[in-house]
């Protein structure tokens, strides 16, 4: 007489999970898509967002490289802003994200968006995604404009993946932030001029355009809890030859994830504040 060894029983767990790991994902990219043929139907967003990156480029950079008054370590100050410029051009693309939501709740697309079986997190991660493609347009503007300007650039494969991946992560930060905005304000008005509000203290308080080191000590803490800092300087270890990390790229990459993933689980609870 033979045995045979009793078959285990399948894990209804693992195929649930799995399901529902699938089934997000598969959201994600449906939010991602729609929000990517708006842009593909309305481009001139891209168009007016490349004059600012092109203007502190070739005006500010240019001057202030020419009269050295910012020090800079082993690289010329065109160098050192580049990334900045590039984090500067990903915060104000993502930061009035917001703004869109609050035109389709008055439209009436959200309301049949949130009576759907999507999770509102799903949402959350799509328009980020969204807006980290959008960025991209400006990666490549800020690449050719640093090419024809002689800024030392690393195109290593591996450097241009984790500028890749740095652009998706601020991207992402900071498009939630606007979401979150968005959920509280409710209105155009206030929704724009708190976004006007965070733009500039966020820019202006981090590492973009001068280093930390010549900050007043009260600035250099306001800093040091600011997230576009560490896209920053994870931009300019990656992006510009003969540049170290002021902290580390594991660390850079680690805080701005965990702020994104954070905010996008706060936006998900608040999404519904937007059709109340």
């Amino acid at each position: 007489m033979t045995f045979q060894k009793p078959v285990a029983p399948p894990n209804v767990w693992d195929r649930s999970l799995g399901f529902a790991i699938t089934n997000f994902i598969n959201k994600v990219g449906v939010v991602t898509e729609l929000e990517i043929r708006k842009l593909r139907h309305d481009p001139s967003q891209l168009i007016t967002r490349a004059v600012q990156p092109t203007l502190w480029l070739l005006i500010f950079g240019q001057v202030f490289t020419r009269i050295r008054a910012i020090p800079t370590e082993n690289i010329s100050y065109l160098d050192f802003m580049t990334p900045g410029i590039l984090a500067q051009s990903i915060l104000f693309m993502a930061i009035f994200n917001g703004l869109s939501v609050i035109w389709e709740r008055d439209l009436g697309i959200l309301h049949k968006l949130m009576v759907s079986p999507t999770p509102r997190v799903a949402i959350v991660v799509g328009k980020a995604i969204a807006a980290g493609v959008r960025s991209l347009s400006q990666a490549v503007l800020v690449y050719l404009l640093a090419f024809l300007l002689g800024v030392q650039i690393d195109w290593h494969p591996f450097a241009l993946v984790g500028v890749l991946l740095a652009i998706f992560l601020g991207s992402a930060l900071f498009s939630t932030l606007s979401l979150i905005v968005a959920c509280l304000v409710k209105t155009h008005e206030g929704f724009m001029g708190i976004g006007q509000l965070m733009t500039m203290p966020l820019f202006f308080a981090s590492n973009a355009i001068y280093p930390i080191e010549i900050m007043p000590r009260w600035l250099q803490v306001v800093s040091y809890i600011n997230p576009l800092t560490y896209l920053v300087d994870a931009l300019r270890t990656l992006m510009i030859v003969g540049t170290t990390s002021n902290y580390s790229i594991a660390l850079d990459f680690a805080i701005l994830l965990a702020i994104a993933t954070l905010l996008s689980l706060v936006c998900g609870r608040l999404y519904t504040r937007l059709v109340v």
